[in-house]
């Protein structure tokens, strides 16, 4: 892998790096106008982010924590969540209003349900007598990364997906909290038979490039693009940390902290898969310290704003339960949206989150309600425990 450097993001160049724009950020009260400055923001470099306590380079801190990146097992993307659920038609009926379809159910209620993205499907689950978290699905490089991560304590063997769509190989490693990390292989590209929503023209106090048109939206679900990330609550934060990152391409994008027993430690990760230069999402993965070890929530890829919205509304509509949201996360940058799914699964919608590569800083920072949202509703609960009627825990 190339040394990583401090580079500033080119500004005009590939669309990926995004313009500069106003976005609420905080108030300082030196406003010409008043005491209160009006909100602004912008469309900031990754290596000029003024929240962070400190930061580090990717490459020295493995170094630092003697990851040699050698021995990785080689992750490309997060492809689906894999879930057993009690009442296979309830289920249906939600992932429907979710957003996704019915790309093929078996005669053993086994479903797999597609987003309009490339991926054959974004979501498996099977009829079980009791719920149950069946884990994450990541594509690799390689048949000989199976075989890799084959030798790994908690592996199970490779096996053919002959009854999935797309077919593949696949291999379930347990992590040290017990967590099942599903790895893939072979499987077929999906047919780009899917349409993409439009761009909407959006007219700003200057630049207004809508000139008789007019913006009309249709009521519905929010249709799901992708599996962007998922992510557990745990009691052994260090040893779950090592794992995916000596044994997997992870690598760390923001940590949050907090004092313990008189030191401030990290106490939460959001991870991407390290694809180098090529970008991939803030975090595909994340982790959080709690008392108890539980899985969290599972996060899908809408369009925009207005989708979201509208999508938050349907659910509403079905009398789905809330979670948190509509609001915006600060790391991520995403626009947020929780509910619970029928069988007590954290679910989420986001849109509009940020991209990184292997020249994005590690970044600290304080942990607390404060450090999740920059906009929306304070969250009812403490999010890292999520603890519910719905025995989440």
């Amino acid at each position: 892998m190339a040394e990583t450097t401090d580079s500033t993001p080119p500004e005009g160049n590939p669309s990926q790096f995004g313009v500069e724009r106003p976005a609420t950020i905080l108030a300082n009260g030196n406003g010409k106008h008043g005491e209160v400055t009006p909100n602004t923001g912008a469309s900031i470099p990754d290596n000029q982010r003024k929240e962070d306590e400190r930061t580090a380079v990717l490459a020295e801190w493995r170094k630092q924590n003697g990851i040699d990146i050698t021995k990785h097992i080689k992750l490309v993307k997060v492809s689906h969540m894999r879930y057993q659920h009690p009442d296979i038609p309830t289920i249906t009926k939600f992932l429907k209003d979710f957003g996704m379809h019915v790309v093929k159910q078996d005669e053993d209620e086994k479903l797999w349900f597609r987003g309009y993205g490339s991926d054959q499907y974004v979501y498996y689950c099977q009829k079980g007598p009791e719920k149950k978290f069946l884990g994450g699905t990541f594509e690799v490089e390689s048949y000989g990364d199976l075989e890799k991560a084959e030798k790994l304590p908690g592996a199970g063997k490779i096996e053919e997906m002959k009854d999935a769509p797309g077919g593949g190989y696949l291999l379930t490693v347990l992590d040290p909290a017990g967590f099942p990390v599903n790895l893939m292989y072979g499987q077929q590209p999906a047919s780009r038979d899917e349409q993409y929503p439009g761009k909407l023209l959006q007219n700003y106090e200057v630049e207004k490039p809508r000139v008789r048109k007019f913006n009309r939206f249709t009521p519905g679900p929010a249709a799901v693009h992708k599996l962007g990330h998922y992510g557990y609550c745990v009691e052994n934060f260090d040893e779950q940390l090592k794992f995916y990152t000596h044994n997997f391409n992870f690598a760390p994008t923001d940590f949050l902290t907090a004092p313990v027993d008189g030191q401030t430690k990290d106490v939460a990760v959001f991870m991407h898969v390290d694809r180098e230069d090529q970008p991939t999402d803030h975090h595909t993965l994340f982790m959080a310290t709690n008392p108890t070890t539980h899985v969290h929530h599972a996060s899908f890829e809408v369009h925009d704003f207005d989708t979201q919205q509208l999508g938050h509304q349907w659910l509403a509509s079905q009398k789905y339960d809330s979670v948190w949201g509509v609001g915006r996360h600060i790391l991520g940058s995403q626009i947020f949206d929780y509910w619970w799914d029928t069988t007590g699964f954290m679910i989420e919608h986001y849109a509009d989150g940020d991209l990184v590569n292997k020249d994005t800083p590690i970044g600290w920072m304080d942990a607390g309600d404060e450090s999740l949202a920059v906009w929306g509703k304070r969250s009812p609960t403490p999010l890292w425990t999520a603890t519910t009627t719905r025995n989440i825990c």
